[in-house]
Parts: C-alpha cells; sequence; structure tokens
C-alpha cells in the first residue's frame, strides 16, 4: 500500500514538473502577443497618422514577426536527436553486462564495441564516454541530459525558455530565433522611439495608447540588451565551432584535450551548422550536414588526425556470444551522465 502510494506522488511530481516547464514558455508567448496588440493597434492604427507610414511599418513588423515565430515554434517542437541503434547495447550484451560481476571483464565488453564506431572523444581521465542511464557508447559531442532523460546529439544546452534541449537537430533553428529576435526587438524600438519623444514632450493626446508605448520601448530595450549578448556569445561559439558545453570543458581527444580540435576555420565552421547552400541560412529548414553522431575534425597532420588515421567501418554486433578475456586493458572505461 505504501509502496502504491509513493509510485502515485512520484508520477504526481514528474506531471507537476512537465506542467511547470511550460511556464517560461507560456510567460514568452504572453509577452509577445501583447507586443503584437501593442505596435499593431495601439501604434500603427491609433497613433500613427500618415497612411504611408502606417503600411510601411506594418509590412516591415509582419516580415519580421513571422520569421521570429517561426523560429520560435521549430525551437520548440523541434525533437532532440538521440544516437541510433548502433550506440546502444543490444539486449544479449546488455543482459551480459549488467549480469557481469568482473570490472575487467565489463571494460573489455565496452572497448570492443568502441572500437566499432566512429568515437574520438574520451572522458577527462581518457576512458571511453558511456552512459549508464541509456546503456550507449555516447557518439563523439553527445551528452545526458538530465532534464529531457535522454542522450542528445551534439548537445548544447537545455533551454527553460523553449522547454527543449538545444542539439544538433535545433541548434540552427535556436541561433535563428535569437538572431530574429534581435532583429525584433531592435526593429520595435528604432520604429516606437519618435513617438515615444512625442508622448514624453506633450505633443501627443495622452490616451490610452501612451501607456502601450511606453512601455512597448522599454520592453523592447530590455529584450534587446539581454538577447543581444546571448546572441554575440553563441555567435562566438558558432565561429569556433564550439557548443556550451564545450566551451566550459575542453573536449578530451585520444590523443588528449584539445580545444580547438572542431575548429576547421571559420567559413566551414558555419557550414556545420547552417550547412553548405547559403540560401537556407536565414530559413529555418533543416540544412545542418551529416547525422550528428560523428564531426570532422581539425588535424595537424594525417597521423594526428583521427578521422584519417584510425578510421574503422562500423559492424554490427557479430559472435555476442563469445568469451570476453580476463586481463586488463590499457585503455579504461568510465560512465558518465
Amino acid at each position: 500500500m505504501r509502496r502504491g502510494w509513493k509510485m502515485a506522488l512520484s508520477g504526481g511530481l514528474r506531471c507537476c514538473r512537465r506542467v511547470l516547464s511550460w511556464v517560461p514558455v507560456l510567460v514568452i508567448v504572453l509577452v509577445v502577443l501583447w507586443s503584437y496588440y501593442a505596435y499593431v493597434f495601439e501604434l500603427c492604427l491609433v497613433t500613427v497618422l500618415s497612411p504611408t507610414e502606417k503600411v510601411i511599418y506594418l509590412i516591415f513588423y509582419h516580415a519580421i514577426f513571422v520569421f521570429f515565430t517561426w523560429t520560435y515554434w521549430k525551437s520548440i517542437f523541434t525533437l532532440p536527436q538521440q544516437p541510433n541503434q548502433k550506440f546502444h547495447l543490444s539486449y544479449s550484451d546488455k543482459e551480459r553486462y549488467e549480469n557481469e560481476e568482473r570490472p575487467e571483464v565489463q571494460k573489455q565488453m565496452l572497448i570492443d564495441m568502441a572500437k566499432k564506431l566512429p568515437v574520438y572523444t574520451r572522458t577527462g581521465s581518457g576512458a571511453v564516454r558511456f552512459c549508464d542511464r541509456c546503456h550507449l557508447i555516447k557518439p563523439d559531442r553527445c551528452h545526458h541530459c538530465s532534464v529531457c532523460a535522454m542522450c542528445v546529439l551534439k548537445m548544447d544546452h537545455h533551454c527553460p525558455w523553449v522547454n527543449n534541449c538545444i542539439g544538433f537537430s535545433n541548434y540552427k533553428f535556436f541561433l535563428q530565433f535569437l538572431a530574429y529576435s534581435v532583429l525584433y526587438c531592435l526593429y520595435i524600438a528604432t520604429t516606437v522611439f519618435n513617438y515615444f519623444i512625442k508622448y514624453w514632450r506633450g505633443e501627443l493626446p495622452s490616451v490610452r495608447s501612451k501607456f502601450h508605448v511606453l512601455f512597448l520601448l522599454f520592453v523592447a530595450c530590455m529584450f534587446f540588451v539581454s538577447l543581444v549578448i546571448l546572441f554575440g556569445y553563441h555567435c562566438w561559439l558558432v565561429s569556433r565551432n564550439k557548443t556550451t558545453l564545450e566551451a566550459f570543458c575542453t573536449p578530451v581527444f585520444t590523443s588528449g584535450p584539445e580545444k580547438n580540435g572542431f575548429n576547421l576555420g571559420f567559413i566551414k565552421n558555419m557550414q556545420q551548422v547552417f550547412g553548405d547552400n547559403k540560401k537556407f541560412w536565414l530559413i529555418p529548414i533543416g540544412s545542418s550536414p551529416g547525422d550528428g553522431h560523428s564531426f570532422p575534425m581539425r588535424s595537424m597532420n594525417e597521423s594526428q588526425n583521427p578521422l584519417l588515421a584510425n578510421e574503422e567501418p562500423w559492424e554490427d554486433n557479430e559472435d555476442e556470444n563469445r568469451d570476453y578475456p580476463e586481463a586488463s586493458s590499457s585503455l579504461t572505461v568510465e560512465t558518465e551522465t
């Protein structure tokens, strides 16, 4: 009976957490809806007197608004991409791994799996990166998100403002959302400023629109400052081909730590996020190259480039029932979460 209550309580808490996780998104949506009403109706239709000025303001505003909301939608509802089955332990391997009591044999099992996969990054101690929650060998740049309870390919961070994990599948959309958010706030601030001055000097009658216009400028400037800092930081990350996690924790390769291990040069770094076709760079459609499981790496020479010097074909799990030796290996394995 007590166990049933605990399970019910745990389920209720998870449900509450899922509901509360949407609160930041709801706040953003409400602010955007109010800004739309304040700009379109209170500013353009009520305050602005020139018909030509009204039309110009509304055309440019709605063009920016469409891309702003489109990229926000894509950032929220594009699901994080998880590693494919190649990186998971098979049912028999998982069962044998969990039943095996000898640590050195468990290590050897994971080492044999890692040899078949294109993984070239390690933990800080040089161990194979293994997720003991998802039971998989982590691909390069993949990390486990405790909020989403899954391993996410090329994970950047978990963003509460979109209630989603930002990674390989939606990082382009997130960057575009930041860019169009900055442009949205800047456009509102610059077009509203003239009427803010007129209200301040008393050149316009003090009506209901005055509050909306004054507050609209304040909110636009406040969000612009915070967003331009965040956008600038992510532009720097893209120019170095880094994720937020990699900026705080230097990736470790088979040859050791390397801060610029994925840095291919500015243009190629941009292409790693936005794709080769520049006409898709401003449009929120998927164009990032690759499948998120492996990435080109910077190399000093052929012998130092794991993609060239240590390239091995992918293989299916064969000989699943073979016995693993008890001898210890020079390559250790650690679990990460």
